[in-house]
């Protein structure tokens, strides 16, 4: 039997952080219900105010639904140094609550902050996302503050709560393809911050032609902390190239399926996690706008899928 953990994600009931997407087309205690009763062990945060944010009132929900809180999406303006106070502060926020419902322990197993770029507010970055090249990428000379920028963050969150954070490349950000992955990783501190490794926004980024997700797991290994489970489709990725969409309008026309429909090699994935050892959590996210899809039944396929596999 695997030990990989499995549990899901308020995204999957289209709860997003990004701005005008604020609408939560269900409360947090149905989603927290809808989690358990498709099978799930744990849950992420989602954006701040989503659920409780009172540390007593939130680990009584969890508790008595025996549900574990694995880590919190903390999105930040890296590129911009004047966001980064108000980056730190609202990464604090986050971790005291965390920190204070789940006391940081084994450090495989979180809970984690997931530190991101603000994605979806470059324009630019927002209507190439799945079709980023080398001359959309930050400036040479900007990297650096980039990366010290996410750092800064993750040590104030390590000094202060103990917890340790993890950096999400992702669709429309600065940090998006396979090779922006590799630049961001090359500037900082391996001991500092390690990486979620989300299989859908990986395939999406890379493309046709980049390498799959066990040759970057390879890659990536030792800094790879954390796992969403996420798949991607490979005809709307090339239709989304093709016509042009921007990045809500992959969002829109379902890119990221139900597990098993899409791109992502989930079995040699599995397979390479157990043949490594990971034994923390794997997240199932299927991103879905406000109202879209049929998340609970998707959340119950998409776990039939994992049990299928092992997990």
């Amino acid at each position: 039997m695997s030990p990989i953990r499995i549990a899901n994600a308020p995204v999957s009931w289209g709860a997003l952080e990004f701005e005008g997407f604020n609408e939560k087309p269900l409360t947090y205690d149905v989603v927290l219900d809808e989690i358990v009763e498709t099978g799930y062990a744990g849950t992420e945060f989602g954006d701040w105010g989503f659920m409780p944010t009172d540390p007593a009132v939130l680990r009584d929900e969890l508790d008595r639904r025996g549900l574990a809180l694995i880590g919190a999406y903390v999105p930040v303006r890296l590129r911009d140094p004047g966001a980064l106070e108000a980056g730190i502060a609202h990464a604090l926020q986050v971790a005291r609550l965390l920190a204070a419902v789940v006391p940081a322990g084994d450090p495989r197993t979180g809970p984690f902050i997931v530190v991101a770029d603000d994605n979806a507010t470059d324009p630019g970055r927002t209507l190439h996302a799945g079709r980023i090249t080398a001359e959309m990428a930050l400036p040479d000379d900007e990297w650096a503050g980039y990366a010290g920028r996410a750092e800064a963050v993750a040590r104030a969150v390590r000094d202060e709560t103990g917890l340790r954070s993890v950096f999400h490349p992702h669709s429309a950000g600065w940090v998006e393809t396979p090779a922006e992955t590799d630049r961001f990783l090359a500037e900082t501190d391996p001991a500092l911050m390690g990486i979620v490794f989300d299989t859908g926004h990986y395939l999406f980024g890379a493309g046709d032609e980049g390498p799959s997700p066990v040759e970057a797991l390879d890659r990536w290994r030792d800094r790879v902390w954390y796992i969403h489970f996420k798949d991607s489709s490979r005809e709307l990725a090339r239709q989304s190239r093709d016509e042009g969409w921007d990045y809500f309008q992959a969002l829109r026309a379902g890119i990221f399926s139900e597990l098993g429909q899409g791109g992502v090699d989930f079995p040699a994935v599995v397979r390479w996690l157990n043949d490594h050892g990971y034994d923390g959590w794997a997240v199932v996210e299927q991103d879905v706008l406000p109202g879209m899809g049929t998340p609970k039944a998707s959340a119950r396929r998409n776990r039939e899928y994992l049990a299928s596999l092992g997990l």
